[in-house]
């Protein structure tokens, strides 16, 4: 796996915007048969991924945090600003209210195996790729990874 990321990345991916509609980004998921999108502003910046587990909060919804009531005050037991952004999720219409908006991302000259730990160790089945410029320039899969590994 001495492989740079650039070697076996997809380029030029599709993208969205953060002002798509989640229903066009689902359709470009199925159409496409892909887990995630990587989300541009008009600027050009990788603001965020779309996927596949951002959008199943759209079918499940979102269950009401634990609570107690003492005195008659309500006192949750998470984070209520976290339920809060859930909610958000759950209702949004767009892909800026369901996306992640901390991607999680590799240079184009780091090695394949540190991508792929990478992957392992935050659960993710894929990695936006940028350049000096943190600009993106590619995708890189858990597919990919194992493609490669099949042609060594």
């Amino acid at each position: 796996m001495s492989k740079t990321v650039s070697e076996i990345m997809t380029r030029e991916p599709i993208t969205v915007s953060p002002e798509t509609s989640l229903e066009s980004a689902i359709k470009i998921l199925a159409d496409n048969q892909l887990s995630g999108l990587p989300v541009i502003n008009a600027q050009g910046d990788l603001v965020g991924v779309i996927s596949e587990t951002d959008l199943t909060w759209q079918a499940t919804g979102v269950d009401t945090p634990p609570y107690i009531m003492f005195l008659d005050s309500v006192i949750y037991l998470q984070n209520p600003a976290k339920h809060n952004q859930e909610i958000h999720k759950a209702l949004g219409q767009t892909v800026a209210e369901a996306m992640s908006d901390r991607p999680i991302t590799v240079t184009e000259s780091q090695l394949v195996k540190e991508a792929a730990r990478i992957m392992h160790e935050k659960k993710v089945r894929r990695l936006p790729v940028v350049n000096a410029q943190s600009k993106l320039v590619g995708m890189i899969t858990q597919g990919d990874v194992i493609r490669m590994m099949a042609a060594e």
